[in-house]
């Protein structure tokens, strides 16, 4: 809460601070040994956030079942350069092939120039520097072996567990953690999170909804996330759970960009089991088959033939439409959304709300602990120096201490 996070900084802190003197009754550890109370103490951390969230709960500062889900990429103890890919192998390749041919050209110059000391050092020198080129290749082909033998062709050097993340600025992406949060749209609070080195957002709402709605003990839960987390598998998952999710559906198809219709043109008539078009043709049920583990259903129509407006629908024979065996959860989540349009701005103004402060308060460098266990111990203290930051503005320091002490 007020800016040391390493154990050294607090080892001085218990010398010289008098409200960590009266904190810690005057004892003075050694580094070493806060070092290894947060090492041996990574799962009594994270309950003790959980047991936070139930005493505001019991305070009645959770009484809305509205939460906010975000993500957001925290940086490791890894610095790009010790963080393999393929594309970056690539890239440093050819780095180094035409750094190469660079002074092996400069070296045929010097050879037709007359004999001197300057021409003499200058050769040396470059040929010192080719040795030192060499020499990176080759660990670059055991660093490109090793990433290639990963499960996710991907390895970090100083902490494994950290993976390269892309971020939404171009060519902004880290090396570190994605943070996933669920903040109560009310106060703020951070109601659970988990912290995961994967990139991307489109597996996360599930699991992150899911223990929210366990944290709060309701039967019901309402959640609102971004377009980055939309997945037919994931939202069927929350439906089955018994939690309504908000969010766009993104559009990837480039149809629309093309200047010919999109799905969302087209009308489906659950009575008849039939789609419209923007002709006003009707679109009928052929068959059904199974991709990548989702059974879909087939509709079309062999009036596109002779449709006048054809060629902004489709350059095939005719227009084919695909519905999802649940699709009818889909179309759930998108009416939602059109009766609640602010639902977003909502989503934007809660989720990142938390994110700022704790970056501000973690500073340029974010993490200081190594691999995801003791990573997930160090963002769970944060969590709870954040939710407790957060109550004490709400309620006051001594309601809070009398609740603690009940």
């Amino acid at each position: 809460m007020n800016g040391p996070m390493s154990s050294r900084r607090f080892e001085r802190e218990a010398a010289r601070n008098v409200e960590v003197m009266w904190l810690t009754c005057r004892l003075v550890p050694d580094h070493k040994t806060i070092a290894d109370f947060h090492k041996d103490n990574g799962l009594a951390m994270k309950r003790g956030c959980t047991q936070f969230i139930e005493l505001c709960r019991k305070l009645g500062l959770l009484t809305t079942s509205n939460i906010a889900i975000d993500g957001s990429k925290f940086k490791a103890v890894n610095t790009r350069d010790k963080n393999f890919t393929r594309n970056k192998v690539e890239r440093r390749r050819a780095q180094l092939e035409e750094s190469v041919a660079r002074y092996l050209a400069q070296l045929d110059t010097a050879d037709l120039q007359e004999p001197s000391e300057e021409l003499a050092v200058k050769t040396a020198h470059l040929k010192e520097k080719l040795v030192k080129l060499e020499s990176e290749m080759r660990r670059l082909a055991a660093m490109e072996k090793l990433m290639l033998a990963s499960p996710d062709q991907q390895i970090s050097l100083t902490d494994p567990d950290s993976r390269s993340l892309a971020t939404s600025g171009r060519g902004s992406g880290v090396v570190g953690y994605n943070v996933q949060v669920a903040v109560d749209t009310k106060h703020h609070l951070i109601v659970t999170h988990e912290v995961t080195n994967d990139g991307s957002d489109r597996a996360q709402l599930a699991i992150i909804a899911c223990q929210a709605k366990e944290v709060l003990g309701v039967d019901e839960l309402e959640a609102v996330a971004d377009r980055g987390y939309y997945s037919g598998e994931e939202i069927l998952a929350c439906h089955e759970a018994g939690i309504a999710v908000t969010l766009p559906k993104p559009i990837t198809s480039g149809i629309e960009a093309k200047g010919r219709f999109g799905k969302q043109d087209f009308v489906y008539l659950s009575e008849e089991d039939v789609y419209r078009c923007p002709a006003g043709e009707k679109l009928s049920y052929h068959y059904t088959n199974e991709e990548n583990g989702l059974v879909l259903r087939r509709y079309w129509t062999n009036a596109c033939q002779s449709c006048g407006i054809k060629r902004r629908c489709t350059t095939g024979k005719e227009r084919r439409i695909t519905r999802w065996e649940h699709e009818h959860v889909l179309e759930a989540v998108q009416k939602r959304l059109d009766k609640n349009p602010q639902a977003m701005r909502q989503r934007r103004e809660t989720a990142e709300h938390p994110f700022g402060t704790l970056k501000m308060r973690m500073g340029a460098t974010h993490f200081l602990m190594k691999r995801l266990p003791k990573v997930a111990t160090e963002m769970a203290l944060h969590v709870l120096a954040y939710n407790l930051t957060r109550v004490m503005n709400i309620m006051g320091i001594q309601p809070l201490m009398a609740a603690i002490r009940a």
